[in-house]
């Protein structure tokens, strides 16, 4: 009997430590959550950024508008006819398109 006793406080004990300090405790468990929630928040960030992606795509596709805005923006393109002003910006050093 008293084997047993001496047994099941050992048994006891391992089952606290493991619950208060190992793999699976609350601490550990928090750990997860935490991390859960800062993926969870990036996930929203992505599903936004992909949703104005989606958006300006079908824009490009169906707006010749976004197709010229985007080609003198990114490109730097003009219309024949059109005149190009390189403006530098003496403060920062800085170019820009107008």
């Amino acid at each position: 009997m008293r084997w047993l006793l001496i047994i099941l406080v050992v048994l006891l004990l391992g089952l606290q430590t493991r619950l208060w300090f190992g793999e699976g405790s609350i601490a550990h468990k928090e750990e997860l959550d935490t991390q859960l929630q800062k993926q969870q928040a990036k996930n929203q960030q992505l599903l936004e950024r992909n949703k104005r992606i989606a958006e300006e795509v079908k824009s490009l596709k169906t707006n010749l508008g976004s197709i010229e805005e985007k080609a003198r923006k990114d490109l730097g393109m003009i219309k024949q006819g059109e005149t190009f002003y390189l403006v530098i910006d003496e403060d920062n050093g800085l170019l820009n398109h107008d």
